[in-house]
């Protein structure tokens, strides 16, 4: 960060969670250079002018993808292929973090909105990238019982394994339809152009912006690729247009506490550490008007709540 701010960059970026010590301690050293990093938590509490988190509302694009993945189990019941209680998914999880635990429940309530009887397994790989433990878990899972895989995983392990197994999967942040044909079923991303624009725009205005920026669906950080239509039950399109109005719309609440319970209970309150002080105190209320505000008071996840449907296979956590 220091070389770039030093070669005369007025705009610098990074994009992984772990550049964000480093991308603060070069805002303070460069005043005059803008400092953006994505996934970050503490641009809220730095103060620094120059320093600024982005992320996206990308359980938006989960849930809808659930939807798909949901019509898609509801199919299989309706075939013959499986019984409404064998609507099972499974969900290789790179890390127990908050972003990832947003993620598979936003996609596992899409499902549950279109298939009551679904429930889920997660697995956790303790990386982003594993091919090989991707692959494993993802056997696992299907051992399992899991008819259909999605992912927050960055490698094709798990894709590959339901191809060769032929197992519907839901990918993330891309799409697997050329490698994976017969089972590639949706995808959503983020799509960052809208925060490079907002970013840069401001900075050759000499305009301060945003410390926490987050995209949504309504202005494009957050897209739905196009479902395969070999794989996608029949009624896919139309479902997901309605669903996806009434998510930009904010008729559909995507943690809505009336559709999830939590050991029984309908979740009325819970504290989230969104001020990222590195003191580990969770002073915020998430729930209120009915629902968790994921992602409303900071951009980064903090929705980490355990849901009741959603079986954890690996609990352990191994850091990097």
């Amino acid at each position: 960060a220091a070389e770039l701010a030093e070669a005369g960059c007025k705009v610098i970026f990074a994009d992984s969670f772990g550049h964000q010590a480093y991308m603060i301690n070069a805002a303070k050293e460069f005043p005059n250079v803008q400092f953006c990093h994505a996934t970050g938590t503490k641009g809220l509490t730095e103060n620094l002018p120059n320093f600024h988190n982005a992320f996206a509302s990308i359980y938006e694009g989960r849930y809808i993808a659930g939807v798909a993945a949901g019509l898609k189990l509801n199919e299989m019941i309706e075939s013959g292929k499986i019984t409404a209680d064998k609507a099972k998914m499974g969900y290789v999880g790179a890390y127990p973090y908050a972003e990832v635990k947003s993620g598979y429940t936003s996609f596992y309530l899409g499902a549950k909105s279109v298939c009551p009887s679904v429930t889920m397994e997660v697995s956790f790989t303790n990386s982003w990238y594993n091919p090989e433990r991707e692959q494993t878990e993802a056997e696992r899972l299907i051992t399992n019982g899991c008819v259909l895989i999605s992912q927050h995983a960055d490698s094709m392990g798990a894709p590959n394994v339901c191809e060769t197994k032929n197992v519907p999967n839901v990918f993330y942040n891309g799409t697997t339809i050329d490698s994976c044909p017969k089972t590639y079923l949706i995808s959503s991303r983020i799509n960052w152009a809208p925060y490079f624009k907002y970013m840069m725009v401001n900075t050759q205005k000499g305009q301060a912006f945003a410390a926490d920026w987050c995209g949504t669906l309504a202005n494009g950080a957050v897209e739905v690729l196009p479902f395969n239509p070999l794989v996608a039950a029949e009624g896919t399109e139309l479902k997901l247009a309605e669903v996806t109005a009434k998510v930009m719309a904010g008729t559909i609440k995507i943690f809505d506490t009336a559709t999830f319970t939590v050991k029984g209970q309908t979740l009325t309150s819970y504290g989230a550490d969104v001020e990222d002080a590195g003191d580990y105190v969770a002073e915020t209320e998430a729930v209120s008007d009915g629902y968790f505000h994921e992602s409303e008071y900071r951009s980064a996840p903090y929705f980490d709540v355990l849901i009741d449907g959603i079986t954890l296979l690996t609990t352990d956590y191994q850091g990097e």
